[in-house]
């Protein structure tokens, strides 16, 4: 019997707790590569380092260059009560913010959160679906309170505290635009080193951002997954790299998206037969039925059960043949989530 490919339970998997990575590898690249090939429905294992077999000359490489921010905040309100506070995305409103609050069902009137010497917050108690406003109030750059005061928003499956080394390893090495509460974890396995191997190889390289926010990672909980309402990202998709993958699709050369990020970038973007540029909001969401325009590939790490992003990839590589991968993936005691293991995943 065929599973319903619309509901959420067919997204669900067992995954030991001891698969999900609470850390990465040692250097850049030693992650594991699962290479899956649609055409011939073949599985094989690599290293990471290894992806420069699997591209060639005219290949198009798309990165997400958006950078992770120290997101999170750990506070006080004024009867010393502890409270932590998620940034999400600035509002229009001057030094305005959305944010998420744990615990939140506290917050009834509008009170102030004190994070440090120089940052403190007032939260109105209004909310939509869980999601607060805050306004901050500082003195100096914003950015440089947000460094020295935030902390890195490592997801809640790695369950320990961000350490020194998260300010590194959780952020590309190409990463650029801050706007990020988590990382776009695909390109976590890019050294620098490999990038100049791929440039050398005369793989082209082009980037966009998606500052991934509260959509990315919030949690399916409807059963019909066409009921689930996607949270708006932030994308802006500069010309130069709707001019590379326009003139990649007319040449036949192969579009490969890093990153579900990417993916949700491109597809975003693509009217009328191309892909424009240009920046606005997205709260696509792509599942088994959708029919995709732009990547010819797509590099990913192994995801959430029933998340959103599984649904991507199922809808990208079929879905039997993912839940295979992620079969094999178990038992090969691959590493799962933001620090763990890839997948090359080509049409």
């Amino acid at each position: 019997m065929m599973p319903n490919m619309l509901s959420k339970r067919s997204y669900n998997y067992d995954l030991p707790q001891d698969l999900i990575a609470q850390y990465p590898m040692k250097h850049r690249g030693q992650s594991r590569l699962m290479h899956l090939s649609c055409s011939t429905q073949s599985i094989s294992h690599l290293a990471f380092n290894d992806l420069p077999r699997l591209l060639k000359a005219g290949d198009l490489l798309v990165l997400n260059n958006s950078k992770v921010f120290p997101a999170r905040l750990l506070g006080k309100k004024d009867n010393g009560t502890k409270i932590e506070v998620l940034l999400l995305h600035p509002t229009s409103a001057p030094n305005a913010w959305k944010c998420l609050l744990q615990p939140a069902k506290r917050i009834k009137e509008e009170q102030y959160i004190t994070f440090s010497d120089n940052l403190r917050g007032l939260v109105m108690p209004n909310n939509e679906d869980g999601v607060f406003c805050i306004r901050l109030e500082y003195q100096g750059d914003f950015w440089q309170e947000i460094e020295r005061t935030g902390h890195i928003p490592l997801p809640p499956y790695i369950e320990r505290p961000d350490e020194t080394s998260d300010r590194e390893r959780y952020q590309t090495v190409y990463a650029l635009t801050p706007g990020s509460v988590a990382a776009p974890t695909a390109g976590l396995h890019f050294s620098t080193e490999l990038m100049n191997q791929l440039k050398a190889m005369d793989v082209q390289i082009a980037e966009l951002t998606l500052h991934v926010g509260i959509g990315t990672f919030r949690p399916v909980k409807t059963e019909d997954i066409t009921e689930h309402v996607m949270h708006s990202e932030c994308v802006e998709i500069p010309i130069t790299t709707a001019e590379a993958v326009n003139r990649a699709k007319a040449d036949g050369r192969r579009v490969i998206a890093v990153g579900t990020t990417s993916v949700r970038s491109l597809e975003s973007f693509w009217e009328h037969g191309k892909l424009q540029s240009g920046n606005r909001w997205t709260d696509i969401f792509i599942y088994p039925g959708y029919e995709f325009n732009v990547p010819d590939a797509m590099i990913t790490n192994f995801h959430l059960p029933e998340s959103t992003l599984l649904m991507m990839i199922s809808a990208f590589a079929g879905y039997e043949f993912v839940r295979e991968a992620y079969r094999i993936g178990v038992s090969e005691r691959y590493r799962f989530f933001s620090y763990g293991d890839a997948m090359y995943i080509e049409l």
